[in-house]
Order: structure tokens, then C-alpha cells, then sequence
């Protein structure tokens, strides 16, 4: 295997900050939040999660591509990173199993990675000074012409981009025979949180983002799975109403990151942009009714206020964030419906809060045998 010398490469944060590197992936220009995630392995998985559609991702992990990717670890059809950074893009891999290099893999995905760069530097400069945008280039060092394109980039508050990665039509995962009917409302749903479902023998429906409450319904779901996605929840005003109507409805409804954020502004509870957000595999988190603690796998930059979440009687927490004591988790006391921050089908990750799934099946079991009850009574 012959190696190719690498393009010369630069990373411009949004406030004048520049790092050089070596090219990877495509020869481009790439812009984006600038955010960082401590994983250290599952790279294939945190490309493809549409949470991160819109963001340029530092790993923190030294090696990547060193097992090359493999067909079936994706959670969407495509790359939804905007970009990467990292210390060492390995061309070539070893693992018998992949379906081909990361090299092939960015190239074919017209996607721009930054490498041999110091990633520990960048994310600790993040760390001190927050998330912001920035531009990573491979095709140019110009850095006046690489500042006009970053001007021109908006924020990630205020930004709506789950219409950028939901499906556009109806779909179905599992056995139409199956148990239990569970919609989900697809902001940027991860195929593992449909296949984490669809094997507690759920037959699921995975509806777009501006289907109304009225439409799935013609369905006669059992369940409601509100799903993750990226951007700022504050501004779906229209996605907030139909959660609204759902959680009205007391059907059974969990919550997963962005869907936990929707119900908490449906609910009243605003929300806010972090600092510089979760985003790794390894946050422990405490389960405030059990009293146990896990270790959760996480993506998102936004959350939801403590403050208002004391105003509202019929909410309670469930689950705190141990090392900012950030909400984790929230329920109703008096509905169906919970919701958590984290990602519980952990792909990548460790399984330690796959129990939600169980948690939120008994539930949807436990309302379908009291309206049976109900009925033959």
C-alpha cells in the first residue's frame, strides 16, 4: 500500500482562532458548529447519527478509521456530520469484517475531515470558550476568504434542520404481527432506537416531522416514540403542538433527546443552548427514582431549564447528569408519558439505559390491559 502525501489543511474558529493540519476525506471546504466527542470507538455510528447534521466533530480519540466501516453500523442512509476533525485518519484498516476504509468512505460521501492537527488543544480551547462555528478548508488557506464564508454561516440557536434529515414518506420497521403499534415522529430518528422497538415485539410506523396528530391517529398506535434530531427545539413551534396534542392524549409516549426537549417545551419548560453541550459514551447519569447510576451514551447542545421544570406540579426529574447536574430526565406524574436526554439504545455506547425501552413497552402493555378491563367491564 503506497502512501500519498497529504494536502496542507486549516481550521478557522468563528472567532479568529486558526489551526493547521493535514487534508483526509474530499479535498473541499466544509462549515459548521465545532463541537467535540470522547468516544472512543463507534465512529461509524456518530457519523451517521442525524443529530449531528449541521456540526464539524472533533474526536478526542486518537486513532480513527482504524477498523474501517461496515455497511450495517450506520443510523441513517448517509454521512450527516458536516465535517471532521481528528489527530490520525487512518487510510488503510485491519478488520476482516469492514465493507471498505474510511478514506473511500468520506470521499464517496463527499465529506471534508482536518487531520494531524492538535485535537487536545481544540477541544480544550472549545471547552474554555464554547461551542461556536467554523470553517475547516483543504482547497484553500486564505483565511480572509475562508472568514467572508464563515460570516455567512447562522448560529446553531435558532436553527431548525430536523426538516433537513426526516423521512419523507411513511415507513415501517418490523413485524406487521407483532404486539404492540408504536408511531414514531421521525426529527432525525436513529435506526437503532427503531430496532431496539421493533425486537420487544413492536410493529412500528416512522412518520415525517410535519405529520399532525390527527394522521397518525388514523393508525391507532398504541405508543408514541418522539425522536432525536438536531437544532434548536425552541424554534418547532408547529412539532411542539402536535407533541402537545399527544401528550393530551395520554397514549403511552417516550422521548429520546431532541423528543425530550419537545415535550419539555410542549409542557411549558423552555429550553436553552449549552455551553458546550454532551457528546460522548461515557456520562454518568443518576436515576433519581431507582437511585442507581449508569453510564449513558449522549449527543445534543441544548437543554431544558431547571428553573421552569420547579413551576410545573404534575412534572417530575428522573435522571440528573453527574457532572453538571443538568435534567437528564423528566415525567409525568399524572400521564404516559417520560422522556430522557440521552440516547438508551446506545449505538455506540454502553447498554446501561437500555431498561427505558423495557420501562416504556410495560407501560404501553399496562394501558392496552386496563382499556381492555375497561371494556369488558
Amino acid at each position: 500500500m503506497k502512501y500519498t502525501p497529504k494536502a496542507p489543511a486549516i481550521l478557522l474558529l468563528e472567532d479568529g482562532k486558526v489551526f493547521y493540519g493535514k487534508a483526509a476525506g474530499k479535498i473541499g471546504t466544509a462549515t459548521g458548529e465545532i463541537c467535540f466527542n470522547t468516544g472512543m470507538t463507534g465512529y461509524q455510528e456518530i457519523f451517521t447519527d442525524p443529530s449531528y447534521f449541521g456540526q464539524i466533530i472533533v474526536t478526542t480519540n486518537v486513532h480513527i478509521g482504524n477498523y474501517g466501516v461496515n455497511n450495517v453500523e450506520v443510523e441513517s442512509e448517509s454521512i450527516k456530520i458536516a465535517g471532521l476533525i481528528c489527530k490520525q485518519f487512518n487510510e488503510f484498516h485491519s478488520r476482516k469484517r469492514s465493507d471498505g476504509s474510511l478514506k473511500d468512505y468520506f470521499q464517496n460521501n463527499n465529506i471534508v475531515a482536518l487531520s494531524e492537527v492538535d485535537t487536545r488543544a481544540i477541544v480544550r480551547y472549545i471547552r474554555d470558550k464554547g461551542a461556536m462555528n467554523c470553517i475547516i478548508s483543504s482547497e484553500t488557506l486564505d483565511i480572509e476568504l475562508l472568514k467572508t464564508k464563515l460570516s455567512k454561516v447562522p448560529s446553531m440557536a435558532g436553527l431548525e434542520l430536523s426538516s433537513k434529515v426526516t423521512c419523507k414518506v411513511p415507513y415501517f420497521v418490523g413485524d406487521s404481527n407483532a404486539e404492540h403499534k408504536i408511531a414514531v415522529t421521525d426529527y432525525g430518528v436513529k435506526k437503532n432506537i427503531l430496532r431496539s422497538l421493533a425486537e420487544r415485539n413492536c410493529y412500528v410506523q416512522v412518520f415525517p416531522m410535519k405529520t399532525s396528530f390527527e394522521e397518525m391517529m388514523k393508525w391507532n398506535p398504541d405508543g408514541f416514540m418522539i425522536s432525536n434530531g438536531p437544532g434548536d427545539p425552541s424554534v418547532m413551534k408547529e412539532e411542539v403542538e402536535t407533541i402537545r396534542k399527544i401528550i393530551n392524549s395520554d397514549i403511552p409516549t417516550f422521548g429520546i433527546c431532541l423528543g425530550h426537549q419537545l415535550i419539555a417545551e410542549a409542557s411549558g419548560i423552555s429550553t436553552f443552548k449549552m455551553f458546550i453541550g454532551h457528546r460522548g459514551i461515557n456520562h454518568p447519569v443518576k436515576n433519581l427514582i431507582t437511585g442507581k447510576s449508569e453510564i449513558t451514551s449522549q449527543n445534543h447542545g441544548f437543554g431544558v431549564k431547571e428553573e421552569d421544570v420547579a413551576k410545573i406540579k404534575n412534572i417530575e426529574v428522573t435522571h440528573i447528569n453527574l457532572n453538571d447536574n443538568t435534567i437528564e430526565g423528566l415525567r409525568y406524574t399524572d400521564k404516559n408519558v417520560f422522556s430522557v436526554q440521552y440516547h438508551p439504545e446506545a449505538c455506540p455506547g454502553p447498554y446501561d439505559a437500555r431498561y427505558l425501552f423495557d420501562d416504556f413497552i410495560s407501560m404501553v402493555s399496562s394501558v392496552k390491559q386496563s382499556l381492555k378491563k375497561s371494556i369488558t367491564a
